[in-house]
């Protein structure tokens, strides 16, 4: 039967159970939502090109199928960069589909026209200019299994306009034809068996979780060896959900500002067993002064990622997940009392705290989403001082229960990727902790949320400043605030109500403690404006240039 590119586009998408596009048209994607029209696929219209790939992002991490998106030529596709970058480098699976002038006009500095595909190279796993229509359905069918496969990222494919236009005889292939791309999922079988001597002699272990791990879907694995070996697990951001944080070895985030404990457990430690991270800077500090005792096992399942920032004794390339299963056998059960001795030790000489006193207290605030929730909620986050004190603050029991940009620190991820959640998971509570910067860069998504009727409750962390760097400014620049405090600040409350969400404003732990309950028993979105202080500061932090056991306490 022959149909156009643009209607085969459509069928492919359906013959891959997409069932959400969140997207924003234009001229040179017309063929494709002509034919959306006639499809029973969702789309979710955004107000801003870039809410729809956080959307799809926020949709991908929630659900761990691939999210899709779509936007129109020139400043469509280039509004998409940013979420491109950051689906990158947090390894999500997107497909973004971009629409492309006609190729007669391609190169000629046409209207809308930009080089889309260049322009990605360094942020994608693939990207795709189509030139042939009877060629986009394995194009198609590449771009999903590249995304979804190895470790995840987004690929994009660029449509040109009078390419979705011409007919084609319509198959969707049954196989992907990639040479040369064949990620490895086993583990090297000597190296297991290395790893496992390893860990069986070792006194103090530490596991160092990270993404990958919420990746493989690993979980269950993680807390298998952390019990049955006796080691404390810390998480990298990006691993949070992915060990129970109510668990008695769970440590927290480490790094720049996980706890003291985590980190000296890490820097005592004689081995880490490094599952699915990639020891990013944030982590490590200075890298002489990381783990300087221990011997490190590193599973991953991108072999580029081993060795990269740190010497690794057992290199293991291979879906994290897959390796666990075939290490656990090999294991002892261990009793290591002496060194859990020292880590309650740890924990019980540098807890996490803060002063209750001056106001209300954002780190309250998330203690308190804590406890009316369970620690079971799906919390997306912007970039800044907040997403840290959800690290710090929010015990996570649930997999997939952290949506957040790691990698980029992208401020405005927040709200979109809360729309992409709470569409991949109606049934759950969704809850968006964002701060006053950040919401104002993407704000005009409540839009979205009211147009698709979405439950999401945002809390707003207030402090009329763009906390996190005035910290830094504090810290190194000896307090010279510069462009960090707002003059001016919109009444949020009655800008809620202007996209017919009711909003609350609370500046007292008594306020919290009436308004939460209220809030999050709300049937519709709700905005909570909590007003805290400006130099309230993330604590404990590690100072540039030293070792993850050197501290800011104050």
């Amino acid at each position: 039967m022959k149909i156009t590119a643009a209607q085969a586009l459509v069928r492919c998408l359906e013959l891959e159970k997409v069932d959400i596009v969140f997207g924003y048209p234009g001229g040179a994607m017309l063929p494709v939502y002509d034919a959306l029209y006639h499809s029973s696929i969702k789309h979710v219209l955004v107000r801003h090109e870039q809410g729809a790939v956080h959307a799809a992002d926020g949709y991908a991490r929630a659900t761990g199928k691939v999210g899709v998106c779509m936007a129109t030529s020139g400043p469509g596709a280039t509004n998409l960069v940013t979420g491109i970058a950051n689906a990158y480098m947090d390894s999500v699976p997107l497909v973004v589909f971009t629409g492309q002038v006609p190729t007669s006009q391609v190169g000629t500095d046409a209207f809308q026209e930009v080089d889309i595909t260049g322009i990605t190279i360094p942020i994608t796993k693939h990207n795709y200019l189509v030139k042939d229509p009877a060629a986009l359905p394995q194009i198609i069918k590449n771009a999903f299994h590249i995304a979804s496969t190895g470790r995840p990222g987004p690929v994009l494919i660029d449509l040109p306009k009078d390419v979705a236009g011409e007919m084609i005889d319509f198959y969707y292939p049954e196989t992907v034809r990639l040479r040369g791309y064949k990620p490895t999922y086993r583990g090297h079988h000597n190296k297991i068996i290395e790893a496992a001597e390893l860990i069986n002699r070792s006194q103090r272990p530490v596991i160092y979780a990270g993404g990958g791990i919420i990746n493989s879907g690993a979980s269950e694995e993680l807390l298998e060896l952390a019990e049955l070996i006796s080691a404390p697990v810390t998480n990298t951001f990006m691993g949070l959900s992915s060990f129970p944080g109510d668990h008695p070895l769970f440590l927290g985030m480490l790094g720049l500002h996980g706890t003291r404990y985590a980190n000296l457990a890490v820097t005592e430690c004689d081995l880490l067993i490094a599952l699915g991270a990639r020891f990013d800077d944030r982590v490590t500090g200075k890298l002489a002064k990381f783990a300087p005792h221990a011997a490190v096992i590193h599973v991953d399942i991108d072999p580029a990622e081993i060795g990269k920032n740190v010497p690794v004794h057992v290199p293991i390339v291979g879906d994290v997940k897959l390796v666990l299963r075939a290490l656990l056998p090999l294991l002892k059960k261990t009793d290591r009392s002496p060194w859990l001795d020292r880590i309650r030790e740890l924990r019980e000489l540098f807890p996490l705290r803060y002063s209750r006193e001056d106001g209300l207290k954002p780190q309250y605030i998330i203690e308190e989403l804590y406890r009316h929730t369970g620690g079971l909620a799906t919390i997306a986050t912007d970039v800044g001082q907040h997403q840290m004190w959800v690290a710090q603050y929010y015990r996570f029991k649930r997999p997939r229960g952290l949506i957040s940009s790691g990698g980029l620190g992208t401020m405005g991820f927040g709200l979109p990727a809360a729309v992409g959640a709470q569409l991949g998971l109606p049934g759950q509570q969704v809850i968006l902790v964002t701060g006053d910067g950040s919401f104002q860069m993407t704000m005009q998504e409540l839009a979205t949320v009211r147009e698709q009727d979405l439950p999401i409750k945002i809390f707003m962390l207030n402090n009329q400043s763009l906390g996190m760097v005035r910290q830094l400014q504090e810290y190194y620049c000896e307090g010279r605030y510069m462009a960090v405090d707002f003059k001016f600040h919109p009444d949020f409350i009655t800008l809620a109500g202007a996209y017919d969400i009711k909003g609350y404003t609370i500046q007292t732990e008594e306020e919290a403690r009436q308004v939460i309950p209220e809030v999050l028993a709300e049937p519709g979105p709700v905005l909570v404006n909590c007003l805290v202080s400006p130099q309230e500061k993330v604590l404990p932090m590690v100072p540039s240039g030293c070792g993850i056991d050197e501290t800011f306490e104050s």
